[in-house]
């Protein structure tokens, strides 16, 4: 599909901010990065992985004769947990804070490494107790409280593979994930604190085991957070904290292979069940801390960190529970939402633990932006001193507002690059070297190979847009499709021979810096999370109204992408609906439901047909141009052409939101 359509979105951007003499002094990274890396670039990724303590040392870098299937450093055993606590307090680090926790009622609490180490271990010996072996799959649903660090961190210490699952998400969308990794323990929380109230979430757990839905778990381990009731299953569910008071405290950790599974993430496809994403153990913690080093421009002991992302996505993976912890850094997590109790939440977070670095998403720097300079303005920000953004394209005027009132014009912004996919960062600034520039990714970082291709594999001349690809593999890779390795082959190896496709289009402008054009499958990225249309369109359809569905994404002030659907609704059920706004707010609420509030449509369209193709497939296309308020592109293919001056006009008199 080309993406040439969308460069016009472009802005031809002239402002540079170089880095302060002073940062570039004291930078973590230096401009030899980029020349080792070209130089030898296998050496270059051993030099990082070299960082790491392994148990037994890796003789060979990388094996690609299976391509696309990789195997880094795979005669080589390490232990994750090991390298992110261990090793620093045997280094003397025990007494640095780990985790300072900000719960979103005002309750505290600091972690050192030494108090994290304690915790994981027992921890480690409650899942051994509960006949946890390596390679078994642990379901993980919590909310942003330190027991789920604890908890993946315990998990990967014991070689088991940890699925955490958002906890935003239904029971539905829970135990799909559950089956399809055929977990064998479940962790979770009776609640946790959200928007001012407590939000319960063992009763998704129990909703998405009723019935034998997931024959496969065996135990449900529930932290005591909000001591709201719960039900209770004598036979399967245990209390952490019972569990964790009779623990053994040691617990000595072993090496692993370095392609020994560490976690499945499940990430929306394009046809409507969720793909549970691969990552083992040596190359991807090798990326997510050299990354999380240079990038932030980490100064260990120094620094305090703070990534908004929760654990259920996988920036709270790889900048939360595993590149900072590996790099023995001290940082904030925060339980809610920047909200609550007030919209300067936030700032006094930043302001009461002296954050440096911020790495947050454009959505809620766009959140801010609408409400002014004022939500910010009696908080003191001086502390901060690297600003970081994930999740989606960040747009130059939200970048500038970051700069100037968050940064006070000094901080540098890197904006960051990647997916749940590649596993760590592949396209960013480096701070002490690149000259930013407001809203462009800008660059490869050392080590790894990008290029801009159009549909037949070639690449595109500057200032063309066309098919962002990795052209040669990188250590924190996904190793394929969790028991699905044909879809891995098809989804990212089939657009080009030997070549991952992204699904992200892109364009090179005059200077060599990458501007990202946001995706150009029918895969949305609300608010940094990724969903596809075909979830949300079964979703909407196994509800007795609808009949048939579409759901496009529409460019969002806020989200970066709001969900859209156009349904069609059967006529058995039109004469005992009442007005189209309550028809809207039923099917709404049962996206919400059967998936999870990130998913809400923001507008449902009640249309009488869909534009289809002669073969039946949906122009989408259509309705994004609808959807968006543009003109209608071209309708030649459609079996009837009048369809979209039908819809046109329907949506002209108004739309249910």
């Amino acid at each position: 599909m080309s993406v040439e359509h969308e460069i016009e979105n472009l802005l031809h951007e002239q402002r540079r901010f170089a880095p302060s003499k002073d940062f570039v002094a004291s930078a973590v990274a230096k401009p030899e990065l980029y020349e080792k890396a070209k130089a030898d670039r296998l050496e270059f990724w051993a030099d990082q992985a070299r960082k790491l303590h392994w148990h037994k040392p890796f003789t060979q870098t990388l094996d690609w004769s299976d391509a696309p299937f990789a195997k880094w450093f795979h005669d080589g055993e390490l232990n994750v947990s090991y390298n992110c606590i261990d090793r620093h307090v045997e280094a003397g680090w025990g007494k640095r804070v780990a985790l300072f926790f900000e719960g979103e009622p005002g309750d505290r609490k600091v972690y050192t490494y030494l108090d994290l180490l304690k915790e994981v271990k027992k921890a480690a010996n409650v899942l051994i107790k509960l006949g946890i072996e390596p390679g078994d799959r642990v379901a993980i649903y919590m909310p942003m409280i330190p027991e789920a660090i604890i908890a993946m961190q315990a998990v990967a210490r014991v070689g088991a593979v940890h699925s955490v699952v958002f906890g935003g998400f239904s029971a539905d969308s829970l135990a799909s994930r559950i089956q399809d990794a055929g977990a064998k323990l479940v962790i979770t929380a009776d609640g946790g604190y959200r928007k001012g109230k407590a939000s319960a979430l063992k009763p998704a757990v129990d909703e998405a085991l009723a019935n034998g839905n997931c024959p496969s778990v065996e135990n449900v381990l529930v932290v005591k957070r909000c001591g709201n009731e719960v039900d209770w299953d004598k036979n399967r569910d245990l209390w952490w904290e019972e569990e964790m008071a009779v623990a053994d405290a040691e617990h000595v950790a072993q090496g692993f292979n370095a392609e020994h599974p560490l976690f499945i993430l499940y990430t929306s496809g394009t046809t409507g069940k969720p793909k549970g994403i691969l990552h083992t153990t040596g190359g991807y913690l090798t990326q997510a801390s050299y990354t999380h080093k240079n990038v932030f421009d980490l100064h260990e002991g120094q620094d305090v960190y703070w990534c908004t992302a929760d654990i259920g996505w996988i920036t709270g993976h790889s900048y939360v529970a595993y590149g900072p912890l590996a790099n023995g850094a001290t940082q904030v997590i925060y339980e809610g939402t920047p909200d609550s109790p007030d919209w300067g939440r936030w700032w006094d977070i930043v302001q009461k633990y002296s954050v440096t670095i911020l790495y947050t998403a454009p959505t809620a720097i766009r959140s801010f932006m609408k409400l002014g300079r004022t939500v910010v303005s009696h908080y003191d920000l001086s502390s901060i001193r690297v600003l970081g953004s994930v999740g989606e394209p960040i747009n130059p005027e939200a970048w500038m507002w970051y700069r100037e009132v968050i940064g006070s014009n000094n901080a540098p912004i890197v904006d960051t690059w990647w997916q749940t996919e590649t596993g760590a960062i592949m396209i960013s600034p480096l701070p002490g070297i690149t000259q930013a520039k407001p809203g462009s990714a800008q660059v490869p970082l050392p080590g790894i190979e990008i290029k801009i291709l159009d549909d037949d594999g070639h690449p595109v001349d500057k200032g063309h847009g066309g098919l962002l690809a990795i052209t040669e593999p990188w250590p924190s890779m996904l190793r394929g499709i969790w028991g699905d390795p044909e879809r891995f082959k098809e989804t990212y190896w089939s657009k080009f021979e030997g070549i991952y496709f992204a699904g992200d289009g892109a364009k090179f402008d005059e200077d060599g810096d990458i501007w990202l054009l946001g995706r150009v499958d029918d895969v949305m990225n609300v608010s940094g999370h990724r969903l596809s249309t075909a979830e949300i369109e079964s979703a909407l359809v196994s509800h007795a109204y609808v009949a048939e569905a579409a759901v496009v994404g529409a460019k969002d002030e806020t989200t970066g992408q709001a969900v859209v659907a156009f349904v069609i609704l059967k006529r058995s059920a039109l004469d005992g609906l009442g007005s189209e706004a309550d028809t809207s707010k039923i099917l709404r609420e049962h996206v919400a439901k059967e998936i999870g509030p990130i998913a809400k449509p923001r507008t449902i369209f009640v249309v009488a047909e869909l534009p289809k193709t002669r073969s039946g497939k949906i122009m989408r296309r259509l309705l994004r141009d609808v959807a968006e308020d543009r003109p209608i592109g071209d309708v030649t293919t459609l079996a009837d052409t009048s369809v979209m001056d039908t819809i046109s006009g329907r949506m002209s008199q108004g739309a249910s939101d």
